[in-house]
């Protein structure tokens, strides 16, 4: 049986490395997957899990994560980008991740200078009163597809719908984000 996420919460807290295995067990396939996503490099997302075990153990405490998965997760998923962009600097490769960026690209605004730079914050906090306004649906494909880079068949399936019908929602939540960032000041 997995160890509950406080009980592991409070195993970083206490400095006992127990913490680490008892993360690998619940949460490593998991994070794999994010990683995997996003890489496509077996080695490289190995590796990011890794670091996310250490970047865990060095947050935890002061850090006292409400949702353990989504701490992991949001971890998993930084150390991922930055390993991506540090291999393909300078190259257009195909992935689900620059995949999920391009579909996003339409309705989302670059950041091209400082001060859009200085916007991203306000932007992403934009982003996400958006999201929950949406229906359960809607948003939790938009984050699987667009957050964790999960494929559009993976989203299908894990809602238990068509990937036309996940292509359709993912379509027209797009299309809504877009009209809603320009009501809130964005041009996109």
């Amino acid at each position: 049986m997995k160890m509950e996420d406080a009980k592991i919460v409070q195993l970083y807290f206490d400095r006992n490395e127990a913490a680490l295995s008892e993360t690998q067990s619940k949460y490593g396939k998991y994070l794999l997957k994010i990683a995997t996503n996003i890489l496509y490099n077996n080695e490289d997302s190995e590796e990011c899990v890794n670091d996310t075990y250490l970047s865990a153990w060095n947050a935890i405490p002061p850090h006292k994560p409400d949702v353990l998965s989504l701490f992991l997760g949001k971890l998993t998923r930084g150390h991922a980008i930055d390993v991506y962009r540090k291999n393909h600097a300078g190259k257009r490769v195909p992935s689900e991740y620059m995949t999920s960026l391009d579909e996003l690209e339409e309705c989302i605004p670059g950041a091209s200078d400082v001060e859009e730079n200085l916007e991203a914050k306000r932007l992403g906090e934009v982003i996400s009163g958006f999201l929950r306004e949406q229906s359960d649906e809607a948003r939790n494909l938009f984050v699987g597809r667009y957050f964790y880079a999960d494929s559009l068949k993976d989203v299908a399936a894990y809602y238990g719908m068509s990937e036309s019908k996940a292509k359709m929602i993912l379509f027209r939540t797009r299309q809504k984000l877009k009209d809603y960032l320009e009501t809130e000041g964005f041009t996109v």
